[in-house]
């Protein structure tokens, strides 16, 4: 897919593809591994790209959220532990944010067939964006584009937009602004947004939305941004994002807009108003309630439907493989 600047009729401000980190060869996965020090993680990332070819399938998406990468790849957090946490002081649960990526990014790889594309939907880093956990992130995600999958990544709260930047020397100066894009499936269109570090989508952005689904009706649109719409109804209060209520009656207003993907609250949660699924993404990394989970998901595009299969880090958690289905009927206006 050929990167495209897009601006609104409306607005002067320049929307764009979202962060794209292209397929690379295996010859430049071996490089940029050493030279990132990354030869812990090689015997068991070349094994995945060198065994047979697998088809890469392009209406299937690995769905990934809140990586929380740190420049220590053997730091460990306790997710648990925040203000207000019900949970006792010896019984926070601790992960590792560097171990659980390179677990996803095993298993997505291991997938028959491949997903053509993987989004991260904000929250890369874990504290606020630094250079060198840009660097870490990119280190642990190079066996995925090796293996020939497209990455896409949304801008989060804990994200530093021009720090990312510096670590992508392809980028071009056009390219860095608001990260927005339609990624153009051949079952459904995925609209990628930048609600920024605060939470907020703003006017144009939401004009820009309206006008690219209204071009696209006759396709079901799934919408992706890394803030939660309205208050987390989960294990720890966060408030929704400010214009929540103004992005859900847009989608509430286009029947071919199908759902709304998050991340932000680290927690694994389904809603549904009418038409509109609300899909809140886990966390690979970090979870908020005691026992719960975290992992990835992986959507399956249909003619009917998006499948959506939790793959939990844990494979014994009782959620994992839970499933879930967003209906595509009834998508044209």
């Amino acid at each position: 897919m050929v990167a495209k600047s897009i601006t609104h009729p409306r607005t002067s401000k320049r929307f764009i593809m979202p962060i794209i980190l292209p397929p690379i060869t295996r010859r430049h996965f071996i490089k940029g591994s050493l030279a990132l020090g990354g030869t812990a993680m090689m015997p068991r990332a070349l094994a995945a790209v060198d065994s047979e070819a697998l088809k890469l399938e392009p209406n299937r998406i690995a769905l990934l959220a809140d990586t929380h990468i740190s420049n220590n790849p053997d730091l460990v957090y306790p997710g648990t532990k925040w203000p207000g946490s019900p949970v006792k002081e010896d019984e926070h649960e601790w992960v590792n944010m560097a171990d659980c990526l390179a677990e996803a990014a095993k298993r997505v790889i291991a997938l028959n067939p491949r997903p053509a594309h993987l989004i991260v939907n904000g929250d890369c880093a874990l504290s606020n964006g630094k250079e060198a956990e840009y660097k870490e992130f990119l280190r642990l995600v190079e066996p995925i584009r090796a293996a020939g999958i497209t990455v896409h990544v949304t801008i989060g709260n804990h994200d530093n937009r021009e720090n990312l930047w510096k670590s992508l020397p392809f980028l071009k100066q056009e390219q860095m602004g608001v990260q927005a894009h339609v990624l153009e499936l051949p079952r459904a269109n995925l609209v990628l947004l930048d609600s920024g570090k605060r939470g907020i989508l703003g006017e144009e952005q939401l004009n820009w939305l309206a006008n690219q689904l209204d071009q696209r009706a006759d396709k079901p649109a799934l919408i992706f941004a890394h803030f939660n719409p309205y208050p987390n109804r989960g294990v720890r209060p966060i408030k929704g994002m400010r214009d929540g209520a103004a992005l859900l009656k847009l989608l509430a207003e286009r029947k071919h807009a199908k759902a709304y993907f998050y991340g932000h609250t680290h927690e694994w949660q389904h809603d549904q108003r009418e038409h509109l699924h609300i899909i809140n993404q886990p966390a690979v990394s970090y979870y908020f309630g005691k026992g719960h989970a975290h992992g990835w998901v992986d959507m399956k595009l249909s003619e009917t439907s998006a499948e959506l299969e939790l793959h939990c880090i844990n494979r014994t958690h009782p959620q994992h493989g839970d499933l879930r289905q967003v209906s595509f009927k009834d998508t044209k206006q």
